[in-house]
């Protein structure tokens, strides 16, 4: 088979994975609708992945491949709005949401869930996704930071991953109430809380531990 075409192939199956898992969940779902989905054999499947834990391993770096992208975009990475990062993000994430809801997540954690990353290499897949999304969260808000409030005494890993796990659970909360409301809520009350960590305030000692 032309390289070209291995290449579709394996594609199409990584596509179709994220379409069927989604609607089936992990478990449910077979090599055989995967390999329906995608149009190929089971003879194309194996060749690609020797087994369905492998495919999810590869489906979950595909899914943070194309999230990252997504984020890459976004106007907040631009140095003059970068505290304003979750204002420019929950217009963007409320509007994607609020077409997809019904059938896609936006973000990562659901995907995981659906993944069962109790097996190791999938949980290894599921954080490398989203360990990524940190990183880059993280160099825009200490880049703010120095800009804003250089004096401030969090650790902008420490507000990376809040915002990640604010992110992350209100999707999921969204898809159990089958509502998109809650993810433009948390993100609204979110940017709030941004805003007053870059304010001047943010600077003045306080008496517990920095986290």
């Amino acid at each position: 088979m032309p390289a070209r075409l291995q290449h579709d192939s394996k594609t199409r199956l990584l596509d179709a994975s994220l379409q069927v898992i989604r609607a089936k969940g992990y478990a449910a779902t077979t090599v055989d609708d995967i390999c329906h989905e995608a149009g190929v054999t089971k003879g194309s499947f194996f060749h690609h992945f020797k087994s369905k834990d492998c495919l999810a391993v590869a489906v979950a770096d595909h899914w943070s491949t194309l999230t990252e992208a997504l984020f890459a975009a976004a106007p907040y990475h631009q140095a003059s709005v970068r505290w304003r990062a979750c204002s420019a993000m929950s217009t963007s994430v409320r509007r994607s949401w609020r077409a997809n809801y019904r059938i896609t997540p936006v973000c990562s954690a659901p995907w995981c869930r659906r993944l069962t990353p109790s097996v190791p290499a999938i949980r290894a897949a599921c954080d490398r996704g989203m360990s990524k999304h940190v990183a880059a969260l993280t160099r825009d808000i200490e880049a703010a930071r120095k800009r804003h409030v250089p004096n401030a005494i969090w650790r902008a890993e420490s507000v990376g991953n809040f915002i990640q796990a604010v992110l992350q659970d209100s999707f999921i909360f969204a898809k159990a109430r089958q509502s998109p409301e809650i993810v433009g809520q948390n993100l609204e009350h979110l940017r709030r809380y941004l805003q007053a960590l870059f304010a001047p305030a943010a600077t003045k000692t306080r008496r517990r531990a920095p986290v």
